[in-house]
């Protein structure tokens, strides 16, 4: 077993020969030019993985990534990355049980920012960073999303927003100014050095899945910004963001579950390389990205992501025909006894539910037009992708912190199937087995943890089902005028009660025969 290091490499190599890649650049010439916020499995497994081949092509490593870690859980990535150079081990799963494996490189640092903040402002003002990227998921932005509006009584935002961090235009010497705790403080304060500095502005890229993630981070940031200007004698800095900070939008995906132990003995096993932290993920991979880039970006057109003007068709479609199939299969599928996407996505009743009458019948028509795109195809390969026994996609990850991904995903689809007067049967349905399953029971008795970040308050009003089947409903930050809506109340309360009376699969089967039936 050999501990993956940059100096174990060429033995790695040597050893695995056309079974696994390694850079093939030179590790001591990479440079940072890309402060990434939330290095996880889907940042390794997309971002990263288009850099490492960037590199791997010939092309400049002055695009190297610096990851910055914010949460107490992001030590461990720390102790993971720092004892191995930045490296990690990656396997692309196909259907077919073949694996593409290779040794990324292109993470040349990262940074617990609680271990020394000014050492991470240091990197994000140095004139070599020109991007600084996200991965902080939906509920990392902040904001309501039923209002849109930005939250700034979140204890770690209010202490931002209250904390001098050296206002009179120069960095805060050491013990004269409390440090930023969020991905906002350090934004934003990194911006207003290098005004102060007469640095160029970076761009701030969003790879998270939300519509309009580069509209959605700017309004966030600018929110955060103009407040903190209310609050210093500093000369204000929001307007010169407004004016001068790129976000570009961008569709991101892969399907990347988290590590499991399994993963770990496969790669030692297969490769003998012992490896604290490596990623699996499914082969597919996709990225289109607004071309917005002012202070420069990668040659990343040279390694197939998709460079656009306008990102939005083929976000609503990921948004609307994955993740939103995402959430009708989590739930649905845990509470039939599944524990696997793929198991979920070959269930009899549970397959056909998600590919015509969610996709088809609710999902698509509110997806435009996508550029060279067959939409039928795409469903097809959605469930073929959701199918693929080797990834191993666990079901709890997909209905892990419900209450940031349902009204960001699906909320927008029965809106606006509502506003069109267009049926939600089927979303009605998705919400309520989330309902279902935030009463923390299956059907057969089992119990599973509730890991979101509104545990307790989804549970609690789960728990009043008896006393008040619409009590899940009511959370208007979650769900907004919702519970107003006969259209959308009626069959939700329709699916709720079978749900709770006859099971899921009880109700699955009744759906689709409806659905089918009346096409005849």
């Amino acid at each position: 077993m050999t501990l993956l290091s940059a100096s174990t490499l060429p033995e790695i190599a040597a050893a695995n020969g056309d079974a696994l890649s390694v850079p093939d650049y030179r590790l001591e010439g990479r440079k940072v030019g890309i402060v990434h916020f939330g290095v996880g499995g889907f940042h390794r497994a997309h971002q990263a993985y288009y850099l490492n081949r960037l590199f791997n092509a010939g092309h400049s490593a002055e695009w190297a990534v610096c990851g910055v870690g914010l949460m107490p859980a992001d030590a461990a990535m720390r102790d993971a990355l720092t004892a191995q150079d930045g490296l990690y081990t990656f396997a692309a799963k196909f259907p077919d049980g073949l694996r593409e494996a290779s040794v990324i490189g292109s993470i040349a640092e990262y940074l617990f920012a609680p271990d020394d903040p000014e050492q991470v402002l240091s990197r994000m003002t140095d004139p070599a960073v020109r991007i600084v990227s996200l991965t902080v998921t939906e509920g990392g932005y902040n904001y309501n999303p039923s209002t849109g509006e930005f939250q700034y009584e979140t204890p770690a935002v209010a202490a931002d927003l209250d904390a001098d961090f050296g206002q009179d235009g120069s960095a805060p010497q050491a013990g004269q100014a409390v440090h930023p705790q969020t991905m906002f403080g350090y934004v934003v304060e990194a911006l207003r050095r290098r005004r102060e500095a007469g640095v160029a502005p970076f761009t701030v890229l969003s790879c998270d899945n939300v519509r309009g993630n580069g509209h959605l981070a700017k309004e966030m940031v600018l929110a955060f910004a103009r407040r903190k200007d209310e609050q210093t004698h500093a000369e204000p800095l929001a307007g010169w963001i407004e004016q001068n900070v790129a976000f570009p939008s961008c569709m991101v995906d892969r399907i990347t579950p988290v590590t499991s132990d399994e993963d770990r003995a496969m790669i030692a096993e297969d490769y003998g390389i012992e490896d604290a932290w490596p990623v699996v993920s499914e082969d597919f991979i996709q990225w289109v990205l607004e071309d917005d880039f002012p202070a420069g970006r990668p040659a990343f057109e040279e390694v197939g992501v998709q460079m656009v003007q306008d990102v939005e068709p083929y976000e609503l479609m990921k948004l609307r025909l994955l993740n939103c199939s995402h959430q009708a299969i989590a739930y649905f599928g845990l509470l039939l006894g599944h524990t696997y996407a793929h198991e979920a996505c070959t269930d009899p009743d549970l397959t056909p539910f998600t590919r015509f009458l969610y996709m088809d019948d609710e999902g698509t028509p509110t997806v435009p037009e996508v550029p060279g795109i067959d939409l039928d195809a795409y469903k097809d390969q959605l469930i073929a992708r959701f199918a693929n026994e080797h990834v191993k996609d666990t079901l709890a990850r997909l209905a892990a912190e419900s209450s940031d991904r349902i009204p960001t995903w699906m909320m927008p689809v029965i809106r606006e199937n509502l506003d069109a007067g267009r049926d939600v049967t089927v979303c009605a349905a998705i919400v309520a087995s989330w309902a279902r399953y935030a009463e923390g029971t299956g059907e057969n008795g089992e119990q599973w943890p509730v890991v979101d970040r509104l545990r307790d308050r989804v549970m609690a009003a789960a728990a009043q089902h008896d006393q008040d089947p619409l009590a899940f409903l009511r959370d208007e930050e979650l769900f907004g005028d919702l519970v107003q809506h006969e259209a959308f109340t009626r069959p939700y309360l329709d699916a709720l009660e079978t749900l709770r009376t006859d099971g899921a699969r009880a109700l699955l089967q009744k759906l689709t025969a409806q659905r089918l039936n009346g096409r005849g």
